[in-house]
């Protein structure tokens, strides 16, 4: 069994990388090439923590891998990361267990890949401002995999303890040197949102982060820090007012608070989603239709991506003999 640590990834691994394994993956899943079961999830009240197992298997590529990811919020006391995850890949003709894998910039990477892809084809083609509201552990890839696809000039940052929000611009200035744009903190995420073309939520929030009424026009919205039902981060006038698509159907039945909330108060339905993200990548239903539109994704994440970046890492891996052999 070959070990990846999280170095080995990052020498043989990009978001440019991520973005296309992505939507190869979101294109295979239409085409009944993918299983996946609903993720379990179990809660650990005492800790104000979750724990996430997350199968999937990928029959065009002959893999299977199940990824174990826990988020622990209060870790930041004790000097200990709060999202922790690893990818076992297993090779599907023979069920060796080929690959254990460091999963957390992975992790980051291809949700942020997911929300990269999501706006490839919903928001604006000159959309150029963006506003992050939280800068935790997912909003450094949300942020790259959207500076990928759109040519971001302006960049907002909102988090509720405005010194993350900080840390996160002396971060994206170390990131990206030559990028000429500006970067600013603030301490309204309605202001950061005003100003917006593109919207990235990556919080654990219960409650909406912003009023609907603070949306311009033509604005896209990810939404991807809300993963259980209790949680949610845009409020029912906003899902109301947007063309909303899914990462999966399953997934945002069972899990996707900002669109369950609004149906136990009879205020949304599942009959008005738009689509899967995988529907408007293979043609079957439209992305961005009108200049004025508002859309929304909202992702909850989905087992099936962790294998595709795991099958991507592990063969470019042996190629170039990076990792650890390990004999069990």
């Amino acid at each position: 069994m070959l070990v990846l640590s999280r170095e080995n990834i990052e020498q043989i691994y990009t978001m440019k990388d991520c973005l296309e394994d992505v939507e190869h993956v979101f294109r295979a899943h239409m085409q009944g090439e993918v299983t996946t079961p609903v993720r379990t999830a179990i809660d650990h009240p005492k800790y104000g923590a979750t724990s996430l197992y997350m199968p999937s298997y990928l029959a065009g590529d002959d893999y299977v891998a199940v990824k174990v990811i826990s988020i622990f919020p209060e870790n930041h006391k004790h000097n200990i990361k709060s999202l922790q995850s690893v990818i076992l890949l297993t090779e599907a003709k023979t069920g060796q267990h080929v690959a254990m894998m460091d999963a957390s910039l992975l992790t980051v990477m291809r949700t942020g890949a997911s929300s990269g892809v999501a706006t490839k084809y919903l928001a604006k083609e000159d959309a150029d401002t963006c506003a992050v509201l939280g800068c935790g552990a997912q909003s450094i890839g949300q942020i790259q995999a959207v500076m990928e696809v759109r040519p971001l000039q302006r960049i907002f940052l909102y988090n509720r303890t405005r010194a993350k929000a900080d840390e996160m611009k002396a971060s994206l200035r170390a990131l990206y040197p030559d990028w000429q744009g500006e970067l600013t903190v603030v301490d309204n995420a309605d202001e950061a949102v005003a100003q917006a073309q593109i919207v990235i939520c990556s919080t654990k929030a219960t409650e909406p982060l912003f009023a609907a009424a603070s949306l311009r026009p033509g604005t896209h919205i990810n939404a991807i820090g809300a993963f259980l039902p209790h949680m949610r981060e845009v409020d029912a006038a906003t899902v109301q007012k947007s063309k909303v698509v899914v990462d999966t159907l399953e997934g945002a039945e069972h899990e996707a608070g900002d669109l369950l909330i609004p149906i136990e108060q009879n205020e949304w339905s599942f009959a008005q989603l738009h689509a899967e993200l995988g529907e408007i990548l293979i043609g079957a239903k439209p992305g961005r239709e009108t200049e004025e539109e508002i859309t929304l994704y909202k992702s909850v994440g989905i087992a099936y991506l962790d294998t595709a970046v795991a099958k991507t890492v592990y063969e470019r891996a042996k190629a170039a003999g990076i990792g650890t052999e390990v004999s069990l």
